[in-house]
């Protein structure tokens, strides 16, 4: 494949900028954010740094309050130690002529009491997921949930818009809200997480409400051509969610409405677990809404080289996001480039403090031939 007809290698116009390439950093959440403020560190701004050569970062997952947090040592962006810390980071970014968008990441009932005083984690309804969080003991059982009231969704739809306007003075490019992987616009989504009976809850457009309520308080700080959303419509007995018979539909329901804004980019997840012995669920996300959205697409899960350039040649996704590879490979792009080996990554240190498994990864360094 020579280099200049590779797809993943073109410039491509998002909103109002120009991405260098098609390679994306995928939100990864990396948990160094080791310190009572919940900040990015100098490690953060090393590491993504690091990868600037990406077309664009999305950076791992941030609390947008601290009724948000999941998981021990994740960053946010609702304080101004947070924003400070981040502007240190998109600074450094945008030196090496990189694009970065934030996360914004509302964990929901993927949490535990010890993380907010021994208060409940918020939830559409009171049903526990049934799942792992890491706390600082280490990984332990969720437990039930306080079932959010009006009160509470209304000012979480403002914590959302207060997290967007941090998120801008930080200098980000854009942001991107995290409606995906068993989090709190998910556990809307879902049925089993969902038992609602008011304006949030039963039919399609009730359980989407809440997203959409977020995606006009947002649209009220940013462009809507700098605000991506992240949705995993196949997602089944991961992160606390169960698939239902009408899953699918919500999905299509959300992506459709979606066409009447001027989003930055749909990114979504092919599925996490092998799905095809569910009649009711999608084996082919990025094919299925490519058909139903008109805007940009992203897709992400198990792409390389050879399968990335390959969808968006297909014509069935516009940019690629990349994870695990981006972790152990800081030159993705310039590997892609040139076909160099791709190193291999630790899971080991994915989620451990320091700078091991982080930013140690070096450059390919290319053999001199005497």
């Amino acid at each position: 494949m020579k280099e200049e007809k590779q797809a993943l290698l073109q410039p491509y116009k998002l909103g109002n900028m120009t991405l260098k390439n098609r390679v994306v950093m995928a939100p990864m959440t990396r948990s160094r954010a080791d310190n009572e403020e919940k900040a990015p560190t100098d490690l953060h701004v090393e590491y993504y740094t690091q990868r600037a050569g990406a077309g664009l970062i999305i950076t791992e997952g941030s609390q947008v309050s601290s009724r948000a947090v999941g998981y021990v040592h994740t960053p946010g962006i609702h304080t101004p130690e947070q924003k400070e810390a981040w502007k240190k980071v998109t600074d450094a970014v945008h030196e090496e002529n990189g694009k970065i968008f934030i996360q914004l990441w509302h964990v929901g009932r993927i949490s535990h009491p010890k993380f907010h005083n021994g208060d409940k984690p918020l939830a559409p309804s009171a049903v526990n997921p049934k799942s792992k969080v890491y706390t600082p003991e280490g990984f332990e059982e969720t437990t039930e949930p306080k079932a959010m009231s009006i009160q509470e969704i209304q000012e979480t739809v403002q914590e959302f818009k207060h997290a967007a306007q941090m998120a801008k003075d930080a200098g980000f490019d854009g942001i991107e809200i995290h409606s995906s992987n068993g989090y709190l616009f998910h556990q809307f989504f879902n049925k089993n997480a969902n038992q609602r009976t008011d304006d949030y809850g039963g039919s399609i457009p009730n359980r989407a409400r809440f997203f959409f309520d977020v995606l006009e308080a947002v649209a009220e700080v940013w462009p809507e051509n700098q605000i991506g959303c992240r949705f995993n419509p196949s997602l089944h007995k991961s992160f606390g969610i169960t698939a239902t018979e009408d899953s699918i539909a919500t999905f299509d329901y959300i992506i459709e409405k979606l066409n009447a804004y001027d989003l930055a980019y749909v990114h979504l997840s092919e599925p996490f677990t092998d799905v095809s012995d569910v009649p009711y669920l999608e084996t082919e996300i990025a094919q299925r809404y490519r058909q139903i959205y008109k805007g940009t697409l992203m897709i992400n899960n198990g792409f390389d080289r050879e399968s990335g350039n390959k969808v968006i040649e297909d014509g069935h996704a516009d940019l690629v996001a990349f994870g695990k590879l981006f972790i152990s490979n800081p030159d993705l792009p310039k590997r892609f480039e040139n076909n160099w080996p791709l190193a291999e990554y630790d899971e080991d240190t994915f989620y451990t403090t320091g700078k091991e498994g982080y930013t140690d990864y070096p450059v390919y360094k290319e053999e001199k031939v005497s």
